[in-house]
C-alpha cells in the first residue's frame, strides 16, 4: 500500500499545536448611499452609487484575509523580483488541494498539514524577496535547516498572514533564529514562554477566508451534531482543477523536460520553483490523495516516487547536489516504498535524469549558487523532508 504521504514529525518536548475552527466575524452593515442635495434644496437627480467595499468571506463585511486594494506597488515589486505576484500562495494551493470540494473541510485525521503551512510561509515570503538567509560565509558549517535567517525587505505583501510573520520576524532580528527555529515557533512547539507569541493561530481557517476573498471558496454554516462550524465548499471548481492539473502533470511527466501544464501562467515570479514547492509541500503535507484520485495504483506509486525524488534533489543546497542523495537525501517514506518495489519486482525508478530538466529552470530563475532566498527555499524542504515518523 502506498504511503499517502509523510507522518507528523516528533520534535522532542514539544506540544503538538493545533488549528481550531474561529467563531465566524460578526456581519458589517453596508452604509446607506447618500443622494447630493442642490443649493437650492432639491435632491440631485443623478443616481444612487452605493459605497464600494472589499467584499467579505461574509455577505456585507469587509476583506478578512485578502485585499488588492494592499497591493497598489504590485507592478514595482514585479519587476524588482523577475516576474508579477501569482493570483494564489503556496499556502493557499496546498490547503485547496486539501479541502473536500462539496463538504468544504480537511480531514480531520490530517496533522502533518498545520507544520507544512508555517515552512510554506517561509517559502513564499522567501520567493518574494522579503526574507533570506544571513549572507555569512561561515554559514556553510551549519547544517541547512539551523542557518539564520534575517529580513531583506519589511514592505507589506498585501497578505495578512504573510505581513503577520514578517512584521514578527523583523522585530526579532536583534536575535535571529535558524529556519527549523523559526518553523518550530510559527507552529507553536516549544517550550519556552517567551517565544509563545510567535506561534501564528487558526492558519487553515484564515487562509480559507482569504480564499473565500478571492471567490475560490464559499462559506456555508455546517452542524456536526454537537457544534456548528463555518465551512469552505469550493465555489471556483476551475481555480482548483488548475492547481490539480499542475500538479498531476509535474509528478506524471516521463521526460526530463517540464511540461508546460506543470507550470502557472506565463510571467509569473519563479513560477518553476513554485510548482516544485506546491508537489513538496502537499505531499509533506499529506494531500496528494486528492489530486491523484484519478490515477491508477501504478500511476500513483510512480507520482509519489517521482514527488520524493524531486523533494529530495530540492530539499539540499545547491539543488540537485549528488552527494546529498547519495548520503541520504531521499525520505524514509520514499526508501520504504522503493524497497515495497523491489520486493515485488514492480521497480519503476525514474532515476535522478527525470529531474534535471527542472533543476536546470530552477537554476535559471535563481541568481547563481549564492542566492540565499533560494537556499532558505532549500533549507524549508530539508526540515519538510523530515516529517516522516522513526523506522
Amino acid at each position: 500500500m502506498a504511503s499517502t504521504g509523510l507522518s507528523r514529525r516528533r520534535v522532542g518536548g514539544a506540544a503538538t499545536s493545533s488549528s481550531t475552527t474561529a467563531a465566524d466575524d460578526d456581519d458589517v452593515p453596508t452604509p446607506r448611499p447618500v443622494r447630493s442635495v442642490s443649493s437650492n434644496g432639491s435632491a440631485d437627480a443623478s443616481p444612487i452609487v452605493p459605497p464600494t467595499h472589499a467584499g467579505s468571506a461574509f455577505a456585507g463585511g469587509s476583506k478578512i484575509a485578502f485585499d488588492p486594494r494592499d497591493l497598489e506597488g504590485a507592478n514595482d515589486d514585479a519587476s524588482r523580483v523577475g516576474g508579477k505576484m501569482p493570483r494564489l500562495t503556496i499556502m493557499e494551493e496546498v490547503l485547496l488541494l486539501g479541502i473536500k470540494d462539496k463538504q468544504g473541510y480537511l480531514s480531520f485525521w490530517n496533522d502533518n498539514i498545520s507544520y507544512a503551512l508555517r515552512g510554506c510561509i517561509l517559502i513564499e515570503l522567501a520567493l518574494r524577496r522579503r526574507i533570506a538567509l544571513v549572507k555569512d560565509p561561515n554559514r556553510r558549517r551549519v547544517p541547512l535547516s539551523e542557518r539564520l535567517i534575517e529580513v531583506i525587505d519589511d514592505r507589506q505583501t498585501g497578505e495578512t498572514i504573510l505581513d503577520e510573520t514578517l512584521k514578527m520576524m523583523k522585530g526579532q532580528e536583534t536575535e535571529k533564529m535558524g529556519i527549523n527555529s523559526w518553523i518550530d515557533l510559527l507552529s507553536g512547539e516549544t517550550w519556552n514562554v517567551m517565544k509563545i507569541g510567535y506561534q501564528l493561530k487558526q492558519v487553515r481557517e484564515r487562509l480559507a477566508k482569504g480564499l473565500v476573498d478571492k471567490g475560490v471558496l464559499r462559506t456555508e454554516k455546517r452542524n456536526f451534531l454537537l457544534f456548528d462550524m463555518a465551512t469552505h465548499p469550493v465555489a471556483d471548481a476551475r481555480t482548483k482543477e488548475g492547481v490539480v492539473r499542475r500538479t498531476v502533470s509535474l509528478l506524471t511527466a516521463t521526460t526530463s523536460a517540464v511540461p508546460p501544464a506543470a507550470l502557472d501562467a506565463e510571467g509569473v515570479q519563479c513560477r518553476t520553483l513554485r510548482s516544485v514547492c506546491l508537489a513538496c509541500a502537499a505531499y509533506t503535507a499529506s494531500v496528494l490523495d486528492n489530486a491523484f484520485a484519478r490515477l491508477t495504483y501504478e500511476e500513483r506509486e510512480a507520482a509519489f516516487q517521482r514527488c520524493d525524488d524531486i523533494l529530495a534533489e530540492f530539499a539540499q543546497w545547491p539543488f540537485g547536489n549528488a552527494a546529498g542523495t547519495a548520503n541520504g537525501g531521499a525520505t524514509a517514506a520514499g526508501r520504504r516504498r522503493q524497497a515495497s518495489r523491489i520486493a515485488t519486482g514492480s521497480a519503476n525508478d525514474y532515476g535522478r535524469e527525470s529531474v534535471l530538466g527542472l533543476l536546470s529552470e530552477v537554476r535559471k530563475e535563481s541568481t547563481g549558487e549564492d542566492d540565499v532566498g533560494f537556499e532558505l527555499v532549500a533549507g524549508v524542504l530539508e526540515v519538510l523532508s523530515k516529517l516522516d515518523s522513526l523506522i
